[in-house]
């Protein structure tokens, strides 16, 4: 099976998002952990996962390089760099470097950044990022303890990052499809730009950006302008048809939900899910110990699990108790603690039986896979949009990887009908 589509994603939770788009377009899509030592899956799409998002951008930029030649060696005849769609990044990086990296090692001087998901609520209107009827900058990204989003013009934001010119192609352009929006990009080039933010408010403007990259060496945004991309492969006669691209092996074990994340949505699910199920939320402010958190926590969750309905242990806060705990310990540390005790949660929680495991939080995420030493994902079907099972391998674990502003209310309880 030939690699066609090579990606790299700054978190964990965006690459299951990334893969679990591309399966549902009808690829198969492995999630392999960081940049692998051997051969790659083989998968029509393989999606190597970093933790990257808020990494330094010297470490961002080397690592993305490191996958993107993986990718490469192996074959992949695309390479997309997959972000969140809420362009989480600073000033400083590590959108723009790492993209600028990437085309100048695929010797390509032109690419797009489009974040836009319509199905989540992230829509580009005019250059402007909007996160349901909120612009990006009032919608609660302005208080993300780690990449806080203050300008929803995404011209200015990728401008102070990235090397070269920044345009746009804009939603009338967008709503006249692929050739016009060709055009568009072929007269940014004309006049210098080497980045393009692209409109987008349905998914059919997503499925006519997907159609005017094809030729692109490299992609870049959010999985939701990858929903074209898989048409691309097909109309070139490369992707046969896979009505099995999402069949996983049966699910077995206790069921749990693990959650770093602070993001409202999060926060609302676990509000949620206190009326029905066994819910512990840890204070970090009150224990500021990881290894102290996790013994409170699996202490508390002996003689609870079940099969028939998830526990739910939570490390997440307030904004205010955020802010609280990062003038104490400082950013770094504070985030640190948290996913070191989530993820010592995680691993007692697969020790003491649980085979389907939900997690909340990218940066939490990427530190729950690393301690339980998985190595590769296939990615499964979808629970809520841009949230698929997937099937972790060394572990045969079932894992739900939830970016933390993703999900129904209800998903915590929902996620276990699946599959």
């Amino acid at each position: 099976m030939p690699l066609l589509l090579g990606c790299i994603a700054d978190d964990f939770t965006g690459a299951t998002d990334l893969a679990n788009t591309l399966v549902k377009g009808g690829m198969s899509a492995v999630q392999v952990i960081g940049v692998p030592d051997g051969p790659l899956p083989e998968a029509d799409a393989v999606i190597i996962a970093l933790k990257t998002r808020t990494a330094p951008v010297a470490d961002a930029v080397a690592q993305s390089l490191a996958a993107c030649d993986a990718l490469t060696k192996a074959g992949a005849k695309q390479l997309f760099w997959k972000y969140c769609s809420t362009f989480d990044s600073t000033d400083q990086g590590n959108i723009g470097p790492v993209g600028d990296a990437l085309l100048k090692r695929l010797g390509s001087g032109f690419a797009i950044a489009c974040p836009a998901f319509p199905t989540n609520g992230r829509t580009i209107y005019l250059g402007h990022l909007f996160v349901g009827g909120a612009l990006l900058n009032e919608s609660g990204m302005e208080n993300h303890p780690l990449t806080p989003m203050t300008d929803a013009n995404l011209v200015r934001v990728l401008s102070r990052q990235a090397e070269g010119g920044v345009g746009l192609v804009p939603f009338n352009t967008v709503e006249q499809g692929a050739a016009a929006i060709r055009q568009a990009m072929t007269r940014l080039v004309e006049a210098g730009r080497r980045w393009a933010i692209v409109d987008a408010v349905t998914d059919e403007h997503l499925m006519a950006i997907g159609e005017a990259v094809a030729p692109h060496a490299l992609v870049t945004g959010g999985s939701g302008v990858a929903m074209g991309l898989p048409e691309n492969f097909r109309r070139a006669g490369l992707l046969p048809a896979r009505p099995d691209a999402d069949a996983l092996p049966p699910m077995q074990g206790f069921a749990a939900v693990v959650a770093g994340s602070c993001s409202r949505a999060t926060l609302g699910q676990i509000g949620l899910a206190r009326d029905h199920v066994p819910v512990l939320e840890l204070d970090a402010l009150a224990t500021p110990d990881a290894a102290a958190m996790a013994a409170q926590a699996l202490a508390w969750v002996d003689g609870k699990l079940e099969a028939s309905r998830p526990v739910v242990i939570a490390a997440s806060a307030t904004p205010e108790k955020v802010a609280a705990l990062q003038a104490k310990l400082g950013r770094d540390a504070a985030g640190a603690l948290v996913e070191s005790a989530v993820a010592t949660i995680a691993a007692g929680l697969v020790e003491r039986g649980v085979g389907r495991l939900v997690v909340a939080g990218g940066e939490t995420s990427g530190a729950v896979v690393q301690r339980l030493g998985v190595t590769s994902l296939r990615i499964g079907p979808e629970i809520d949009p841009g949230v698929p099972w997937t099937y972790a391998n060394p572990t045969g674990l079932h894992l739900a990887l939830k970016s933390g502003n993703f999900g129904a209310r209800d998903f915590f309880l929902k996620a276990f009908s699946h599959g």
